[in-house]
């Protein structure tokens, strides 16, 4: 079924991708922007061109794309306003600016202020907006800055509001200002009352679709993200990041084939397509869940070759989590308990090596080791504290609690052991997801099914394994650990029917995944 969906997608990829190359000159397929300033007439093409990119997360892009446009009308504000906006980044990670950039991004909007004089009241707006980004850094943090910058987005929006542009930068201003701990998404589903009805009078148009994805990021709110995900390759097929976004959605609903072949043609885009950390992260992710390993190794070694140079920021995340959940998902305890550690590295990304060491040593019977990392993972977390990364130090909190609850199960503590495993599970469920992961290098509620299988309670192991399903749909591991303690808890038709499951997901599994045979075996026994 799902190869079947995968090719339909593709298909209509292509052939409105071919499309789409009508839009912009020299072969490129950006989407229709219509973004019109009083700048020179001759430079608004070039305008709605670098706003499309800008839409699409093409920074470097976009930035020399406004840089040209300031170049041949040096009184054109708003190709400043667009520099100032394209150095912020992406809004959604929610990450601290790094201080050169935080240096150009005000420049970039004190010009566009200098100019203001002369351009038009909404241009006016459009500039204050983008300098509530960037002035008062040295009082106030980026979130801080974010959410002033909403705040005059919506006044932007609301004085002019038939600006498509206006609704649309203040949507993405919504959504990047959702707490992660609002698990109702109320500030993502106002985003997608002014965002839907515009993509249905302007279904060319990138940011549209794009933010859209971002609103529907969720697994209770996916399905309704799918119908944009499916266009926002084929609108934008010239930009490497809307080849990626679309398997945020897939990602969701765990639509496996459509993951690896989006993120796959996102990194083919790249100038170095071993270096494309972020899609080659969810491309190994879905790779693992089919049970593709040899796949899922081929990327991750071409992937360490240039993991190096992104230790230090957002993207060093996904280069370190890449050998993480290789081995991770595959249960290699020893190999997870052996990963290096990067140095250099911001403190969320040392933690993603540091948890994997820690339950893999733990798992593997050398708990000095395991007790070590988990001591990492304490300083990380009150480092994050300090610097009041409040998310990363949740996450990271929960992986120390998921592995310290493996220490003392080898310790003959299993009481303490399970109450570990359920704090890691409860805390790491009350923030949703970074967009920069395909999803946690293991869930702490299935680390907590896994123990409960140990301590041979599979009633309650099966209870955890579901719930993360819920979460993380069509999860391998996951489904094997639920159909196992199905079958043994009596429970032969949820058992066959997650064992049913997993032998469809992993069709293409390598012959060393035992899972594929355990599941056929069952199978083929009479109901």
């Amino acid at each position: 079924m799902h190869r079947t969906i995968a090719a339909v997608v593709m298909v209509l990829l292509a052939s409105s991708a071919a499309a789409q190359h009508e839009h912009h000159g020299g072969g490129e397929a950006l989407g229709r922007v219509s973004f019109p300033t009083s700048c020179a007439a001759g430079v608004q093409p070039d305008i709605d061109r670098a706003a499309a990119m800008l839409h699409s997360f093409w920074f470097a892009a976009a930035e020399k794309a406004f840089d040209a446009v300031a170049t041949k009308d040096p009184g054109c504000a708003m190709a400043h306003w667009g520099v100032a906006m394209t150095l912020w980044g992406n809004p959604f990670v929610r990450q601290p600016i790094p201080a050169e950039r935080e240096r150009a991004g005000l420049a970039a909007a004190e010009r566009a202020l200098a100019l203001a004089s002369k351009a038009s009241h909404r241009e006016q707006m459009y500039i204050g907006a983008v300098a509530a980004l960037w002035r008062g850094a040295d009082s106030l943090d980026h979130l801080a800055r974010l959410a002033r910058h909403e705040q005059a987005m919506k006044a932007l929006y609301e004085a002019h509001p038939d600006d498509t542009e206006a609704a649309v930068f203040y949507a993405r201003a919504i959504i990047a200002n959702a707490p992660p701990t609002d698990l109702e998404f109320k500030r993502q589903l106002f985003a997608a009352t002014l965002l839907e009805p515009l993509f249905e009078k302007q279904p060319d148009h990138p940011g549209l679709a794009h933010y859209i994805i971002h609103t529907f990021d969720a697994p209770q709110l996916a399905a309704h993200g799918l119908s944009a995900a499916r266009r926002y390759a084929a609108i934008a097929p010239a930009a490497p990041h809307a080849l990626h976004m679309p398997s945020h959605i897939f990602t969701r609903l765990g639509y496996w084939d459509e993951s690896i072949e989006t993120n796959r043609r996102s990194a083919a885009a790249e100038p170095d397509s071993n270096a494309a950390a972020h899609p080659n992260d969810y491309m190994v992710y879905a790779y693992l869940q089919q049970g593709r390993d040899g796949e899922a190794a081929r990327v991750v070694a071409r992937s360490r070759e240039a993991a190096d140079r992104y230790y230090g920021g957002i993207l060093g995340y996904n280069a370190v989590a890449m050998p993480a959940r290789y081995a991770l998902e595959r249960s290699a305890w020893k190999e997870a308990a052996a990963l290096p550690v990067p140095s250099k590295a911001a403190a969320f990304v040392m933690a993603v090596s540091r948890f994997a060491r820690a339950v893999g040593a733990a798992r593997s019977g050398d708990r000095t080791q395991a007790t070590a990392d988990i001591a990492e993972l304490d300083a990380l977390r009150d480092s994050l504290t300090a610097r009041k990364e409040t998310y990363w130090a949740t996450i990271v909190e929960a992986q120390r609690l998921a592995a310290a609850a493996w220490v003392a199960h080898a310790e003959g503590n299993d009481a303490g052991a399970v109450r570990l495993a359920q704090q890691a599970a409860q805390l790491e469920e009350t923030v949703e997801k970074h967009p920069v992961t395909p999803g946690p290098l293991l869930p702490a509620r299935e680390l907590e099914g896994d123990l409960l299988m140990e301590l041979g309670r599979p009633a309650l192991a099966l209870r955890s394994y579901e719930a993360t399903l819920v979460r993380e749909p069509r999860r391998a591991r996951a489904l094997f650990g639920a159909a196992r303690a199905a079958d043994l808890s009596g429970k032969t038709a949820t058992a066959r029917a997650h064992y049913g499951e997993l032998s469809r997901l992993m069709d293409r599994a390598d012959a060393s995944r035992v899972e594929r045979k355990i599941a056929r075996e069952f199978l083929s026994r009479r109901p």
